[in-house]
């Protein structure tokens, strides 16, 4: 079985569990599932969703988890599936480019590194791969839950 094929069947898996769950909560949602990159990304799109988010997208991310030992139980194999509900990841993502780009920009302007608020890994990896990007490099430092991104001048 090739990487795409794997990617496909951690897919399915998590969105067959996904399936259930949305039965047992009796919410309606309508699932999509995709390749993305070298991950699996299952999304669920639905009126209601918003308890599966929760506040700051806690709820969303134990979803993720639950679903990734879903996958490990009937593959073996750890999953770096990533999940969204409701476009609450894309919209954070398109948020944390922004603030990322701002912050390259305050760094290239006074060649002093920027240090950011603490974020989740999912929010630390958005920004991290935008520094890439731009040619510029950048570190997490702390420890969890204070976890945050520091963007080093060039």
């Amino acid at each position: 079985m090739d990487r795409v094929q794997q990617l496909e069947q951690e897919g399915d898996i998590a969105a067959d569990y996904l399936e259930e769950l949305l039965d047992i909560a009796d919410l309606d949602g309508d699932l999509d599932m995709d390749v993305e990159g070298d991950r699996a990304a299952v999304s669920i799109v639905g009126a209601d969703l918003q308890q599966l988010v929760g506040a700051r997208g806690e709820v969303l991310d134990a979803l993720q988890e639950l679903t990734r030992l879903a996958v490990y139980r009937e593959t073996g194999e750890r999953s770096r599936l990533m999940l969204d509900i409701s476009g609450h990841r894309a919209a954070k993502r398109e948020e944390l480019v922004a603030l990322a780009e701002k912050s390259i920009a305050e760094v290239r302007a006074s060649g002093e590194s920027v240090s950011l608020d603490p974020m989740s890994p999912f929010e630390r990896k958005v920004v991290h791969d935008a520094v890439a990007a731009a040619g510029l490099s950048s570190e997490s430092e702390g420890v969890e839950p204070r976890r945050h991104v520091v963007i080093l001048p060039a």
